[in-house]
């Protein structure tokens, strides 16, 4: 029978023993001189690394599937924890610099030229040079409507929608930095390639993501995604606009606005009329995207899209 005068003992410490248990010590040599060399073996072993800190492990093709699902929850989780709750997501050149770079890059190939005439492979990087130049005001143009995205709601604490983009120079870094110069956060979604890939300076610290797959990538840009802004750019701004327009099309997600900015570019990247004519997409399929020029323009559109759909960005302001 227990007795009833008796404490209760102190609680033990959560980490320390007074006495350690056997398997605290390895083997000493007095017991078995070849002891503590077989146990160097067993600990240097690749079967003895604990299997979440074991990256060759984890990189095997058998285990794609757990890091699909990490891919996927870092982002995911960190977002959560932001109060992340939709984004406006911005596409676009990486190579589409501000106008003071593009300028200066001009100058520095006229300078070359001057000195190394009738070089036909020089002037084609001058014309490539000046064509940049000419679109280097779309940098300006996604740098206000960062801004706006920025200091829209109850301000650049307003967590509710965000700018987010790939990560990169370019358009993206344009976007970032709007919201930057506001004091919003904005997100970046980076991805490993084989040569590396350095973010943007302007995305905020805590919500630059870097990940394994393109898929999960994609995922999270069209998880949260509020409207798909897309200014002029190459494959990858094309590849996440044509995926975009076909989830709406398919209505495998629910339409978001998506804004082609710079019509002249785009009608002549992508003649939508001649697919309608052709008769491989419908005329409907037309209507899931228009175009826009002012950074003004793109988020009022942005607003008035989603008030008519009767999903509003800020419900009861």
């Amino acid at each position: 029978m227990a007795d009833p005068t008796r404490s209760a003992p102190s609680p033990a410490h959560p980490h320390l023993r007074r006495e350690p248990l056997p398997g605290h010590q390895p083997k000493p040599a007095e017991e078995d001189p070849d002891a503590p060399r077989r146990v160097q073996t067993i600990l240097a072993s690749p079967s003895y690394r604990q299997a979440d800190r074991d990256v060759d492990f984890l990189n095997q093709d058998e285990t794609r599937g757990v890091r699909l699902q990490i891919d996927y929850q870092k982002a995911q989780q960190l977002l959560e924890q932001h109060g992340i709750e939709h984004t406006i997501v911005v596409f676009g050149s990486t190579r589409i610099c501000e106008p003071v770079v593009a300028q200066r890059r001009v100058e520095a190939l006229l300078a070359e030229l001057k000195s190394r005439p009738g070089d036909v492979a020089l002037e084609k990087r001058l014309g490539v040079a000046e064509r940049i130049l000419a679109k280097s005001h779309y940098y300006d143009t996604a740098r206000e409507l960062g801004r706006l995205v920025g200091a829209a709601g109850e301000g650049p604490q307003d967590n509710r929608v965000v700018v987010m983009t790939g990560g990169g120079p370019g358009m993206m870094e344009a976007a970032s930095r709007g919201a930057y110069d506001v004091g919003a956060k904005n997100v970046g979604l980076n991805i490993s390639l084989p040569h590396e890939q350095y973010p943007n300076p302007y995305i905020t610290p805590d919500l630059c993501f870097r990940f394994h797959y393109f898929a999960l990538r994609k995922l999270h840009f069209l998880l949260r995604a509020r409207a798909l802004v897309a200014f002029p750019g190459g494959y990858g701004t094309f590849d996440e606009l044509f995926e975009t327009l076909t989830l709406i099309q398919t209505r495998t997600m629910a339409p978001v606005p998506v804004i082609l900015v710079g019509e002249d570019y785009w009608r002549r990247a992508f003649d939508v009329d001649f697919l309608v004519d052709e008769g491989v997409i419908e005329a409907e399929d037309r209507d899931l995207f228009w175009y826009a020029e002012s950074a003004r323009d793109i988020w009022r559109g942005i607003l008035q899209w989603h008030e008519a759909n009767g999903t509003p960005l800020f419900p009861g302001r």
